[in-house]
């Protein structure tokens, strides 16, 4: 019985495997039957070291260019005879979906490049996607329903092998009986062979039984040799040339296929009758050698490309992992988008470089990583919704400006409506960006109203031009003066500077075309003065705010009070105003590959604000110091 056991628990994993051990031995006396089953437990053995399962066939290696060719393949199979293969169908399905995001993702960047707004981007339903999804429907009703009927053969099967056990069984109860029935049990054997599938569970009990009374029945055969010979010569033949074969498979450069010929060898091996007793172990040794060495290169292969898909599933969760902490970083301006957007294109960029992860889990990473890519672009999209409302309502605002400038343009109120056009210009300042196209017109449109008022303005004040003239020859000579003491320092320069400056502040206004040159020079020379003197504006102007404070003391009451008051209401102003400035700027940086021109100047006037809100600072520390 250990014989029978042996070839027992060979023929359970051939079921699982699908993969034939070599010569059974069944045909030959009881000893000789033991021989063979020993040898064929251990190529059981050896077989069952190679997977089961792996991407063999020509469809699945194949590298699909379009969704149409994926749905073209996927109903060749739900049409065809053939049952539908698990890997090749999960392959399909990965590459499609490959191509489906890779369409959509280049879509919407042609999109977003022709300039659309990402937050309106709508995902058009896909005609492929709705027909692949159809087919994969029919595949898998297809699937089940084979697996129904396969499982109704086998049963079917196994009836018909106990059947064929019992004609043996009844076949071995004397010599006579089984010299009559040699012909009969020939073909037996032959239907036995024809048999394929049977339930699993049964596959055990079922072979061990078969090999008992096949054993018994030749143990009580007395055919001549002549037949047993002619039987033997016929069975070496075969396995002599099923070893030519299994020996050329090393030369095959397909592992994959060279594999898959093995098995049908062993099938045919398996079906083949007893040799001689003599050369059993000989020819058993020599396909065995063969077959080691295609499965020794099967496995090899496998276990290279089962570490090669770990290290891609490893490289890919890394993958995964970065998006999703980009895309749960709080990101307040648009430069900082502009910035993780190309990070996550890069990322993109690099994942379609990574070949496949382990079966089981590609589907699932990609599907994590699209979710993480979808989290990402999907608060982004929500950001610049909120910055288009925020652009709509600047719109608006500034809208409302050029309509009150155009109102006011052909007024010939001069000093009223200077005063209302200089409030609105310091208005138009506090307003945030709207979209460039259109800011420009705006801005075009409120600088014409403005500069119509004034043009039409200094035109009817043309003679005060003598007087601007007298003016600017008055401030040249007091530049001149301050230049007078810079090369030449006095005693008391520090005063000498300040009553210049008083004076300077005194003299009224300049010719408008000469005003941008002397404000220069007039500055330079103060810059140069202070410098030597080691005081800064800011310096001057706090000093002599603090000459100053006693005068509003002595006005007594909440003086200083209303005067502290006020400077922190500038304070304020002046810090909000910087923050507008500074989100512009970032959105300029993001938005605009010509704006930098505006941006150099709007940083300067950043600068400038932060300036001004230390000086308002010290100012407030000072009436504080004399609250004290």
């Amino acid at each position: 019985m250990d014989s029978q056991e042996n070839t027992l628990g060979q023929e359970k994993t051939e079921e699982r495997l699908n993969v034939a051990p070599a010569d059974n031995g069944a045909q030959g006396d009881g000893d000789t039957a033991k021989t063979d089953n020993a040898e064929d437990t251990s190529a059981a053995n050896e077989t069952a070291e190679t997977p089961s399962a792996e991407i063999d066939s020509s469809e699945q290696k194949k590298v699909y260019k379009s969704k149409k060719e994926v749905v073209e393949r996927l109903k060749e199979i739900a049409r065809g005879g053939d049952a539908p293969k698990k890997d090749e169908v999960d392959y399909l399905k990965t590459a499609f979906y490959k191509l489906h995001f890779a369409e959509r993702e280049a879509d919407m960047k042609a999109y977003v490049e022709a300039g659309g707004d990402p937050a309106n981007y709508k995902v058009v339903p896909d005609a492929d996607e709705e027909e692949f999804k159809a087919e994969m429907n029919v595949i898998k009703e297809k699937r089940a329903k084979i697996f129904l009927e396969q499982e109704q053969e086998k049963q079917a099967n196994l009836k018909k092998k106990l059947d064929i056990i019992e004609k043996i069984k009844a076949m071995i109860t004397s010599p006579d009986e089984a010299n009559k029935s040699y012909q009969e049990f020939k073909k037996l054997q032959q239907e036995w062979k024809d048999i394929k599938l049977v339930p699993a569970e049964k596959a055990n009990e079922l072979w061990r039984n078969y090999q008992l009374y096949v054993e018994q029945y030749y143990d009580l055969l007395k055919l001549n040799s002549e037949a047993r010979e002619y039987d033997f010569k016929k069975n070496l033949e075969i396995k002599t040339r099923l070893c030519e074969a299994a020996e050329k498979l090393a030369d095959e450069s397909d592992v994959i296929s060279a594999f898959h010929q093995l098995q049908k060898l062993h099938q045919e091996y398996r079906e083949t009758g007893p040799v001689a007793k003599e050369l059993r172990e000989e020819i058993w040794a020599r396909f065995k050698a063969a077959s080691t060495v295609i499965n020794k290169r099967h496995q090899q292969h496998f276990e290279e490309l089962r570490s090669k898909e770990e290290d891609n599933l490893t490289r890919k969760t890394a993958l995964c992992e970065r998006v999703e902490e980009i895309a749960k970083a709080e990101i307040k301006n648009a430069a900082e988008w502009d910035k993780k957007t190309k990070e996550i294109i890069a990322v993109q960029a690099e994942w379609k470089t990574i070949g496949f992860a382990p079966q089981k889990m590609n589907v699932k990473i990609f599907e994590r990583f699209r979710a993480a890519c979808d989290d990402f672009f999907g608060k982004k999209a929500e950001y610049f919704k909120s910055m288009k409302q925020q652009f709509s309502e600047n719109a608006e605002k500034k809208k409302a400006l050029v309509e009150q400038a155009q109102a006011l343009q052909d007024s010939t109120d001069w000093k009223a409506t200077s005063d209302k056009l200089i409030a609105l210009q310091k208005e138009w300042k506090t307003i945030g960006m709207v979209p460039k196209k259109l800011g420009d017109k705006l801005w075009n449109d409120f600088l014409a109203a403005c500069n119509h008022f004034f043009d039409a303005r200094n035109s009817a004040n043309a003679g005060t031009r003598n007087e601007e003239r007298a003016n600017l020859e008055k401030k040249r000579s007091i530049i001149e003066q301050l230049n007078a003491l810079a090369e030449q320092p006095e005693d008391d320069i520090q005063e000498k500077v300040r009553e210049l400056i008083d004076e300077y502040n005194s003299v009224g206004h300049v010719p408008f075309k000469e005003k941008d040159k002397l404000y220069k020079e007039y500055h330079n020379i103060l810059d140069k003065l202070y410098k030597e003197l080691n005081v800064s504006t800011a310096r001057r102007r706090l000093d002599k705010f603090r000459s100053n404070l006693k005068n509003v003391a002595e006005k007594g009451g909440d003086a200083l009070d209303n005067e502290r008051a006020r400077l922190m209401r500038r304070y304020e102003a002046l810090r909000q105003e910087i923050q507008t400035y500074e989100n512009n700027i970032g959105f300029l940086n993001a938005s605009s590959k010509k704006g930098n021109s505006l941006i150099d100047e709007m940083n300067r006037k950043v600068q400038k604000l932060k300036d001004d809100m230390n000086l308002v600072r010290e100012k407030i520390k000072a009436i504080d110091a004399e609250n004290n």
